[in-house]
């Protein structure tokens, strides 16, 4: 497993920090009928409770906006995908799907409200560096293009930066080749369900990822 540290910097900002951590071995295919069924099902469930309040309410989705703001990022301009998902729910609008690895991930956020973050293990140079981002830092982010990460969390390796809550990269992203997994649930405040959400993601890629090898770990400050 790539070794995963916290920089100086997040701990002095950021002391109730805490990452879910898991690497998994899988095989990446195109959305799946079983996969989207599960997620639609919970979609509909969610859509029916989901306010523009209630997501603003939610601890997790609180805890990312304040760890935004103390790390100088306005959360509204540059939102936390967990909260934009949720948003996009609460409109109706359903999830995209992109592949069965990611889909599952978006599911456990929407499920969670933790900002989570899904890497091609294999596209990462080195050990991993949780972090602030620089100014003018080089970084583009999936579908989105350009990212200014300035005073965003972000993850570095031995290359550069490729991965915040508000948009993974497209260096490091899933696709149907990736064969090797790395899932990052970043909780900025209350930590107590992180191993729970690891857990429930695992079984869901041993059942619809063919999933192998898979070591879970919690880092915490």
């Amino acid at each position: 497993m790539n070794k995963i540290t916290v920089s100086k910097a997040i701990k002095g900002l950021l002391p109730n920090l805490t990452l879910g951590i898991m690497e998994v071995d899988v095989t990446t295919q195109p959305s799946n009928s079983e996969v989207k069924k599960i997620i639609n099902s919970r979609v509909s469930e969610k859509e029916e409770v989901l306010t523009p309040e209630s997501i603003r309410e939610m601890d997790t989705v609180k805890a990312n906006k304040d760890a935004y703001r103390k790390l100088g990022k306005d959360p509204n301009r540059y939102r936390p995908a967990s909260e934009a998902l949720l948003r996009r729910v609460a409109n109706g609008k359903g999830l995209y799907f992109i592949n069965n690895v990611v889909d599952i991930l978006n599911l456990t956020s929407i499920n969670t409200g933790y900002s989570i973050c899904g890497y091609d293990i294999d596209k990462i140079s080195g050990d991993i560096v949780f972090g602030i981002g620089e100014k003018d830092e080089p970084y583009e982010g999936i579908g989105r293009g350009t990212l200014n990460i300035e005073r965003l969390p972000v993850f570095r390796d031995s290359i550069g930066a490729f991965g915040t809550p508000t948009s993974d990269s497209v260096r490091t992203m899933v696709t149907e080749s990736t064969t090797h997994f790395l899932m990052i649930i970043i909780g900025f405040g209350n930590s107590t369900n992180i191993e729970k959400a690891l857990d429930d993601t695992a079984e869901l890629y041993q059942k619809y990822a063919n999933s192998k090898n898979i070591v879970k770990s919690l880092l915490s400050l």
